[in-house]
């Protein structure tokens, strides 16, 4: 699990990664939760995310993504995942709809997602680009406009909704409905792409809704019909038993070592502490056993 300092990179990086997976699912927020009518398409498709025209400067977006009917682009989306405010994407993000919109030839929608109210708010203002009137309006989806699911069936057809809909609302008054529609969308998605997500919200959660997430899994693992909860919970607990495991056997060499009487050096000791190879450690045991000095043991 990443550390509370490495939380801002794994969110922001888990959020681009929620479109790329499934690149519909900004016509959804666009459509469905921001209530911006989105053409009819039949596919959804990432695109490059360079924005460069001719000039010097460079600019990438964190994603794009490009609708299209019959071949024909109908709207391409640029995303931004913004977790702070960044007066210079003010100046940026016109650059990057026109550079688009040349490219494409099609309508482009900004699509700000902020995981703050206060970086939402500042977001969705109008970028006045000059006289007379020319603005560009980014779509901004802070923890307001994030719906609420508590629905099963919808968390299973949303489930990136889902994930978002947990971190917007972690001090929901129903918990329990909100995690157990959580874990009905992760079901719906492969182990992989499930993990990841519910890894980031055990970094990304305020403590306390940390700790009942923690509790929902270990109840959901034994009672709750959550095929995704009891895999991960049940690796977790394989995980924890194989370190435990480790640590006793290292434990084990030490005091062998020690009680017969042979010198060890604290490199030799920090390597004996950091191994988690089980069968190693099951190896220099038998060794401690016989070994006269620490030449005969191989640690190295």
């Amino acid at each position: 699990m990443a550390s509370v300092n490495d939380m801002p990179t794994q969110l922001h990086e888990t959020l681009i990664e929620m479109f790329r997976d499934r690149p519909a699912f900004a016509a959804d927020l666009l459509d469905q939760t921001l209530r911006i009518p989105v053409p009819d398409f039949d596919e959804a498709r990432l695109s490059s995310a360079d924005l460069n025209d001719v000039a010097p400067t460079e600019y990438r977006a964190d994603a794009v993504v490009t609708l299209t009917q019959a071949g024909a682009a109908v709207l391409a989306v640029i995303i931004e995942v913004q977790l702070g405010v960044d007066r210079r994407k003010r100046l940026s993000w016109p650059a990057y709809i026109a550079t688009l919109y040349a490219r494409l030839a099609c309508p482009v929608a900004l699509l700000v997602v902020c995981p703050l109210r206060v970086v939402a708010k500042w977001a969705a203002a109008p970028i006045a680009i000059g006289p007379p009137g020319s603005i560009a309006i980014p779509m901004a989806l802070g923890p307001e406009q994030v719906p609420v699911i508590t629905d099963a069936g919808q968390a299973r057809r949303q489930p990136e909704l889902a994930v978002l809909s947990t971190l917007a609302h972690p001090n929901h008054p129903d918990q329990n409905a909100l995690f157990e529609a959580l874990f009905a969308g992760l079901d719906a998605l492969n182990p992989d792409r499930a993990a990841l997500y519910t890894d980031l919200m055990l970094v990304a959660l305020p403590m306390a809704a940390r700790k009942s997430l923690e509790e929902f899994m270990a109840t959901a693992s034994r009672t709750y019909q959550s095929e995704f909860a009891r895999r991960y919970f049940s690796a977790g607990e394989a995980k924890g038993e194989a370190k435990g495991e480790a640590k006793g056997k290292a434990e084990a060499v030490l005091t062998i070592l020690e009680t017969r009487g042979i010198d060890l050096s604290e490199a030799a000791r920090a390597e004996i502490i950091a191994c988690t190879d089980s069968d190693r450690l099951t190896g220099w045991i038998q060794q401690a056993l016989t070994a006269q000095t620490l030449d005969d043991m191989e640690i190295w």
